[in-house]
């Protein structure tokens, strides 16, 4: 094992994580050096030094195999989580070392949920911290250091294949090292979108920022307890929506449809039968909430429906309303859409738009060829024609979201979590989504679930949003006797 080539790699990512813990220090300095500036400073000094301590050893940037590149991807999230603990355990309050550790892990990997009861109470540079770990899982922590790496290493080729799965790379019409680069400017672009949009919608400065970041990431993190609703704007709910859907495309289409200066690329089967889906549960959605009297409007209920069911499938965990009430058939509408969620290729956790409809696909050429023997049946999605081995990782990634799912629920039963709190948090931290139903949904949070069980949903964050294979494949080496 390369561990010299490893160890550079993944200093990289700490380094990014240092810099947005500088960004944070200069916003304790212009709040009046607040609270966290003690914790922010030295937990930015210790994560530079254990960053930057690889390049005294390794002066160049070392050629990596596919084991290698599994393990790196792994190693740069996992030390992305604990030393983005660090500004929460040192600065304490409600930060025990296991709520920091939720707090980081929900941070980076995007999903949004939160032990904190009091949002309120942290300090602006706490919160600026906060929102930027979504801002730096949502673009990626690898994809932040492929950013780094020159165009001509072949350790970037490598792990630009291992960090975007194949239905992201369907639509991008550009080279592998290319593709970091368009996914960083159309990200970039959303942020820049938001933070304009948000200003103009009448959003203070400093909240717009943070609630840019997270928007563009499909984090969830808030500013405030309230979360959006706490604004109390139409405006700025309706840039709220426009920018979590924009999120949710997949990037590569929407690129093309910027620099073509056409609508054509979104012309699609998945982006259309996403679109038509947010539309139809939303419906029911605002349809249940006028029925059992959540709403004195229809324009309130099918406005609030929308938002909760975009907040849901996009994965972002914002909130305009308390779904900590609502009856069975309320919450399972929002379950559904919770472990689909959006496109592949975007920020958005959850099995994808992308897969469910390549099964129904799959599904279909089956019944034709059990109905027609002799005929030809073919898997055509994004334009191509798939073979079975395309195919067959995803049907298998559904199978392996629902055995973890399953396990999950399971263990955080054992925790002692009722069965609505295990099934509606499982769901939503393995699909990266965040807040969950009853005392952890959407206006909720996770601080009175035990410790136990919050070390299972850090591991559904962890491997909803490296979609599972890679971790499988470290955990495979390690008990794999040939790589001892």
């Amino acid at each position: 094992m390369n561990w010299k080539g490893i160890s550079r790699n993944v200093g990289l990512a700490l380094l990014v994580s240092s810099l947005f813990m500088f960004l944070s220090v200069l916003v304790s300095v212009l709040n009046g050096r607040d609270s966290a500036f003690s914790a922010l400073l030295i937990s930015f000094i210790i994560t530079f030094i254990v960053g930057f301590f690889p390049f005294i050893f390794v002066h160049t940037t070392q050629a990596i195999t596919l084991k290698e590149g599994y393990v790196t991807i792994t190693l740069a999230w996992l030390l992305s989580f604990v030393f983005g603990m660090l500004p929460y355990a040192l600065w304490g309050g409600p930060f025990s070392v296991v709520n920091a550790w939720f707090e980081s892990v929900s941070g980076f990997t995007t999903t949004g949920s939160s032990i904190l009861d009091n949002v309120e109470a942290l300090p602006r540079s706490l919160l600026f911290w906060r929102s930027g770990t979504h801002f730096i899982g949502g673009l990626g922590v690898v994809v932040f250091l492929l950013l780094i790496i020159p165009d001509s290493s072949p350790v970037k080729l490598r792990l630009v294949n291992m960090e975007l799965g194949s239905l992201s790379r369907g639509a991008y019409s550009a080279r592998a090292n290319r593709i970091v680069y368009i996914f960083a400017y159309v990200y970039l672009g959303i942020f820049g979108l938001a933070l304009l949009l948000y200003l103009l919608a009448g959003m203070p400065f400093f909240d717009a920022i943070c609630h840019a970041m997270s928007v563009t990431a499909t984090g969830g993190f808030s500013t405030r307890n309230a979360s959006i609703g706490a604004f109390g704007s139409k405006w700025i709910e309706g840039v709220t929506m426009l920018c979590m859907y924009l999120s949710s495309l997949h990037y590569g289409m929407l690129y093309l449809t910027i620099i073509t200066r056409s609508l054509k690329p979104l012309n699609n089967s998945v982006v259309k039968y996403y679109t038509a889906s947010l539309v139809l549960f939303a419906i029911f959605l605002g349809i249940g909430l006028k029925a059992y009297g959540y709403c004195n409007t229809w324009a309130d209920s099918l406005w609030n429906g929308l938002f909760e069911i975009m907040c849901i499938s996009t994965t972002t965990g914002f909130a305009i309303i308390d779904n900590s009430t609502w009856p069975g058939l309320l919450c399972a509408l929002i379950l559904l859409p919770a472990a689909v969620c959006a496109c592949a290729g975007s920020t958005s956790g959850g099995l994808k738009i992308d897969r469910i409809l390549l099964t129904f696909k799959t599904i279909g050429r089956h019944i034709g060829r059990i109905l027609h023997p002799s005929s030809v049946n073919e898997v055509r999605f994004g334009g191509r024609v798939l073979k079975d081995e395309d195919v067959s990782p995803h049907l298998l990634y559904i199978v392996m979201y629902v055995i973890l799912l399953s396990l999950s629920i399971l263990l955080t039963l054992w925790c002692g979590i009722g069965w609505q709190n295990a099934l509606g948090a499982s769901i939503t931290s393995l699909s990266n989504v965040g807040p969950a139903l009853g005392d952890m949904g959407s206006l909720g949070t996770f601080s009175a679930a035990p410790a136990a069980a919050k070390a299972v949903f850090t591991m559904d964050m962890f491997l909803g949003r490296v979609e599972i294979y890679p971790v499988l494949a470290v955990v495979a080496m390690i008990f794999d006797k040939r790589n001892r």
